[in-house]
């Protein structure tokens, strides 16, 4: 298997774990079980992914909500391809890039109607919600977004 493919196959599963325990806990309990769960899990299920794979997987944006999720310069250079792909109408290309004894994978992260639920419209976010993200995440950037839109990258590191 190639290693944008393994990379791909590493984000996808990570992003399927993640997706089916979001949008159990915003079926089950509302948008503000969905923010105590990302801010208190997601960190646990992306790093027990990472152990799974043994590789570095991880979320980035040029728009966090959590400061530490701030992409990096090479990564922002990245989503700013993604997001020139995006508004032309292709189809974005993941690819991967090898450093040292690393390879480094970069796949989107496209918003879709249930990321919205945190990630769209001020006005249109859950108020109890939007004021737990306040008070967990006073800098947050993400927010404004609509359906199809680039909210971030996933970034897998792997060893050659």
């Amino acid at each position: 298997m190639s290693y944008v493919d393994r990379g791909f196959e590493y984000a996808m599963a990570t992003k399927s774990v993640l997706g089916k325990n979001l949008k159990g806990k915003i079926n089950a309990e509302g948008a503000l079980a969905a923010v105590n769960f990302c801010n208190l899990k997601a960190v646990h299920f992306t790093d027990s992914m990472s152990a799974v794979y043994k590789a570095e997987i991880k979320r980035v944006s040029d728009q966090p909500r959590n400061a530490n999720n701030q992409a990096n310069d090479d990564e922002l250079l990245v989503i700013n391809d993604f997001k020139t792909q995006l508004a032309s109408g292709e189809e974005i290309v993941p690819f991967t890039t090898e450093k040292e004894e690393h390879v480094f994978g970069y796949y989107p992260i496209v918003t879709n109607d249930m990321c919205l639920k945190c990630h769209g419209d001020i006005g249109e976010i859950d108020e109890a919600a939007h004021s737990k993200i306040q008070l967990l995440y006073p800098e947050d950037k993400a927010t404004g977004y609509s359906t199809n839109q680039l909210r971030g990258i996933w970034v897998v590191k792997m060893m050659k």
